[in-house]
């Protein structure tokens, strides 16, 4: 990953291999690790993370909800003593997620770091990328669901749910999984129980917009998956093929521009074409050393993706709230079960994760007399 930090790149390798630790003593010193006013507070801050292996993890047993306290991310780091040009490189790198890293709670953003940083050997994607595991669910499940099909509305009657009204007709049914983004489940059930609709209400999630290129070369210097830039709005550049190799054909690239916080939403509004133009134009201020970033009107192909509501912040009290959230529901509403990342860890294990618990427990209600 290249850091592009007062005015030149330095770059890292995550792991913690004694190999690694020397290659990345120049970023460190330029990231601002090295300085003896900075020294004791990063300690503090990796020990932290490296004694909490259980609860900072997003593995789908992982005990956060433990450590979810009131304080965020931003009030943790001044408390500990974080001097102002760590807490940029810090923020830079977690604000790859594309939020305002300051006001997630503090346990989530070092769940974060701790897995980027300190586990990143232990993190593994499928070849063709997450949408692999929706593929295969898709066809394993072929005769049973139904595409494009949205549900308006789930019934609920006598404190049960009965069914779910999608465009023209009703289905009845014994459980219901609600695997909607926070923000639509009381639009979809308006008869939720005020104290959890109160707390879906409370959930933030971040803007993202992004830009992929096709090419057929390499956008970034060589061996370089990504650039990063945590001064300014600046996108964050990402080559997939590089650690994801099956996700290009041989000898071709893609080229990733992630932006996030307000200038997201200020780029989500505008056509595909001027996302592209003013992504681009931002990219191609200060290149990484090597690179070949494309010109306006290059490119194999290219695609424009829109998020209101990229990823889950996690604002301090969230875990506590959604599992109090989910105790209510299953004592006032029992057939009715809620999933998605906001109801585990914020992340792909975390939403695969809520995914399967809620399924047990449908399996187990339908097993009931």
């Amino acid at each position: 990953m290249g850091w592009y930090r007062n005015g030149r790149w330095v770059t890292t390798t995550p792991g913690l291999s004694v190999r690694n630790l020397f290659r990345n003593v120049p970023a460190a010193r330029a990231l601002g690790f090295m300085s003896p006013r900075v020294m004791w507070p990063a300690m503090r801050l990796f020990r932290g993370i490296l004694q909490q292996p259980e609860q900072l993890s997003f593995a789908s047993d992982s005990r956060l909800v433990e450590l979810d306290g009131e304080e965020t991310f931003g009030d943790y780091l001044r408390r500990i003593g974080v001097p102002a040009s760590l807490e940029t490189s810090l923020r830079g790198f977690l604000e790859m997620t594309m939020g305002d890293v300051g006001d997630a709670g503090e346990a989530y953003m070092r769940t974060y770091l701790r897995e980027m940083l300190v586990n990143a050997h232990g993190l593994h994607v499928p070849e063709g990328g997450a949408a692999a595991l929706a593929e295969a669910l898709a066809a394993a499940c072929s005769d049973s669901i139904r595409v494009r099909t949205p549900v308006r509305r789930v019934v609920i009657e006598d404190g049960s749910v009965s069914g779910v009204i999608v465009d023209g007709e009703t289905i009845g049914a014994d459980v219901v999984i609600c695997a909607v983004p926070p923000s639509r489940v009381p639009e979809i059930i308006p008869d939720l129980p005020v104290g959890i609709r109160d707390t879906l209400g409370g959930i933030a999630y971040s803007s993202g917009c992004r830009v992929v290129i096709g090419l057929d070369h390499p956008p970034l210097p060589p061996g370089w998956h990504g650039a990063l830039y945590p001064e300014d709005d600046t996108p964050l550049l990402l080559d997939r093929s590089i650690n994801l190799p099956s996700c290009a054909p041989a000898g071709k690239s893609t080229l990733d521009l992630c932006a996030g916080r307000d200038y997201a939403r200020e780029l989500i509004p505008l056509d595909d074409a001027e996302i592209k133009r003013r992504m681009l134009t931002d990219a191609r201020r200060n290149p990484p050393p090597g690179s070949q970033l494309p010109e306006d009107d290059e490119g194999l192909f290219w695609r424009v993706y829109r998020w209101k509501e990229a990823v889950c912040m996690a604002p301090p009290g969230t875990f506590t709230a959604v599992a109090e959230a989910r105790r209510q529901l299953s004592d006032e509403i029992p057939n009715l079960l809620l999933a998605g990342d906001y109801t585990a860890v914020p992340s792909v294990n975390g939403a695969l994760a809520s995914g399967v618990r809620a399924a047990h427990e449908a399996t187990q209600l339908l097993a009931s007399p």
